[in-house]
């Protein structure tokens, strides 16, 4: 299997590198050598790599940015997916493409299944949600993993911001009021695998193209995940300035920010774990990797 990963040093692409290894050749590339704002660079990058699977997992990820740059946006996110499609429809190559809980408003008062609607509330996702569905257009067979609060021991996120101003400060704000599961970039790109690993031998028909919802098991606010970012550091003996219950819980009305976030940003898993029999980790273990990655380095 030939595999074309694009984002290579993005934090999920870093995962990816180390998950794709053992399923055959992997061409794993990023900005210069690909620019997905530019139609003839992704198109000449396909030609020449000539995979058998495209693992997109660049993006345009700066949700508040985005709301300046809407159009840069919408190039990396909406425009790219289709042109990576129909790239990968010409020679018969597969797609795996990444999806956000930002599609959604975050009104609903349960997790979010594949088929509810979407209704974007900012630029980022919207952006990410016309890609998606460009891409199901191009006619590629495709995954679409849809995930959300993803972090890893890689690259800048959430578990990082937390752990940096823990060694600064001695009071912290964190929003206690939009709900979601934590997930590692580990789990995405294991999750890649098993599910690529699994084309090899089961009838395609049993794997139907689409989107499925894909994140670690609970759920949190962020002022929890800090909290537990913090206990997970003082355990494992970082030096850390900022108690975990000195962590205050705020408004989303309170921190107010350019791109609106849903609420409610649980995904409903059981498509995806029924498709592919598959059993996806409390968040919280995938917290405690991390957190051991990143004590090994201090």
């Amino acid at each position: 299997m030939r595999l074309l990963l694009i984002g290579r040093n993005g934090q999920v692409g870093f995962e990816l590198r180390r998950a794709l290894a053992p399923l055959g050749e992997v061409v794993a590339v990023d900005f210069p050598e690909c620019n997905l704002a530019s139609t003839d660079s992704i198109r000449q990058m396909i030609d020449t790599a000539r995979p058998d699977v495209i693992i997109n997992a660049a993006a345009y990820t700066a949700v508040d940015k985005a709301e300046a740059e809407p159009a840069l946006a919408r190039a990396i996110n909406a425009e790219a997916p289709a042109v990576i499609g129909a790239a990968a429809n010409a020679i018969g190559a597969r797609v795996i493409h990444y999806s956000t809980d930002y599609v959604y408003d975050g009104d609903k008062a349960t997790a979010y299944r594949e088929d509810d609607a979407t209704a974007p509330r900012c630029v980022y996702g919207a952006t990410k949600r016309d890609g998606d569905a460009a891409l199901a257009a191009s006619g590629a067979a495709h995954f679409v993993f849809r995930t959300s609060w993803v972090f890893g021991a890689h690259g800048a996120n959430f578990v990082k911001t937390v752990l940096r101003l823990g060694a600064e400060r001695d009071t912290l704000s964190v929003v206690a009021d939009q709900i979601g599961a934590p997930t590692s970039a580990a789990l995405l790109a294991d999750v890649t695998a098993q599910v690529l690993g699994q084309l090899r031998w089961r009838d395609a028909g049993a794997m139907p193209s689409g989107v499925y919802h894909l994140t670690a098991g609970g759920e949190t606010s962020w002022h929890g995940f800090a909290q537990a970012i913090l206990a997970g550091g003082v355990s494992r003996g970082l030096t850390l300035r900022l108690a975990p219950d000195a962590v205050r819980a705020i408004a989303t009305s309170e921190y107010p920010l350019p791109a609106r976030r849903p609420a409610n940003s649980r995904l409903d898993t059981g498509k995806l774990q029924r498709t592919f029999g598959l059993v996806l980790p409390h968040w919280q273990a995938g917290l405690d990797h991390v957190l051991d990655q990143i004590s090994k380095k201090s």
